[in-house]
């Protein structure tokens, strides 16, 4: 049987690059005589690269391949490849530019069904329904390619190795590892940080958790203040790069996120993950892939009808600045201890 060879296109960002990842480890799983390029940025390339045999070619979308020109200089830096298909898993302007550059050489494409009007008449009120998941939502560009994905049939890859950089920080003990990812890009999407805090305080005095605190830049000095504020915290921004996180977030006993990329760097490598969801809803398909529905932890929808209010966190009516804060600690603290409890250290 002679090999075909997809380019999968992904730019950005990373919760929807890692989404993606079990729909291309199922796909190179299950189909034969089949090779897989990612198209994506240098930053992505870590979370394409959890997938064995998966090959990655970086865009400089806001350097020398910006703009149309820059496309150009891309397309003709990729096209030797010998493309036989393209897996659109984007569906934005950037990618229909290069979709159109292969057409014209006789690669086909096919594209996300991103289901914008379902989205739109969910965050209207006018269909309050589960959405058909992102992750079936890629894997239907595949199967409209002609190819097999079931994701039932989906295979975890074992825990990264670590090196020995991120064990002289996280420590070798026999304490459980439970992530905590307490910021996300909306303020209306992250719980509160004196809530979280309270977590935290609780689960440190527990002294049975280590517990790892994810973030960026822009939350480093609060990562710091809590690390030296309570015991069993540490945090790794800065300290180990972006491939190491990702490392260490495959050897968690649990990571407990917002609605944001951290919960699917978990999921997507089998990783137990609770997630804390303010005005968006698992309804809009972005719930962790393969995680319990009870793992998700959800606002007041009685008290805030109006939830989700959109599909990705960026636009809340007036009085649901404080969705969050109907999240009580305690829950969050009891099924941290209830998922924890029988899982081996």
């Amino acid at each position: 049987m002679k090999s075909k060879h997809i380019l999968a296109i992904r730019f950005s960002a990373v919760g929807d690059a890692a989404i993606a990842v079990p729909v291309l480890r199922c796909l190179l799983q299950q189909n034969k005589n089949l090779k897989v390029t990612v198209a994506t940025k240098s930053f992505l390339k870590p979370v394409f690269e959890t997938v064995e045999g998966i090959e990655v070619v970086c865009a400089d979308i806001r350097g020398k391949h910006k703009g149309l020109n820059g496309l150009l200089k891309f397309y003709g830096e990729i096209k030797h490849r010998k493309f036989t298909a393209i897996a659109d898993l984007h569906g934005s302007l950037r990618s229909n530019v290069l979709k159109a550059l292969f057409l014209f050489n006789g690669v086909p494409s096919k594209t996300i069904d991103k289901g914008r009007a379902e989205k739109r008449k969910l965050v209207a009120g006018k269909a309050f329904k589960p959405l058909k998941t992102t992750t079936e939502r890629y894997a239907d560009v595949f199967r409209a390619l002609g190819h097999k994905v079931d994701l039932s049939g989906d295979v975890f890859p074992p825990p990264q190795q670590i090196n020995a950089k991120t064990y002289s920080i996280v420590g070798k003990d026999t304490k459980k590892w439970i992530g905590i990812a307490p910021f996300a890009f909306f303020d209306t999407k992250m719980y509160p940080l004196d809530l979280m805090e309270k977590v935290i305080a609780y689960l440190s005095r527990a002294n049975n958790y280590r517990l790892i605190l994810f973030g960026g830049i822009k939350e480093e000095a609060e990562l710091k203040r809590l690390s030296e504020t309570y015991q069993n915290t540490i945090f790794t921004f800065g300290k180990i790069s972006f491939e190491e996180e990702i490392k260490l977030i495959s050897n968690l006993d649990l990571m407990v996120s917002m609605d944001s990329g951290n919960a699917h760097l978990a999921a997507m490598q089998g990783v137990k993950v609770i997630t804390l969801w303010g005005v968006t809803h698992p309804y809009a398909g972005f719930y962790p892939y393969k995680q319990p529905e009870g793992y998700g932890l959800l606002s007041n929808r009685e008290k805030y009808p109006l939830i989700p209010t959109s599909v990705y966190g960026n636009k809340a009516p007036e009085g649901y600045a404080a969705v969050m804060r109907s999240i009580p600690p305690e829950k969050i603290i009891q099924k941290i201890e209830e998922v924890t409890k029988n899982q081996p250290s």
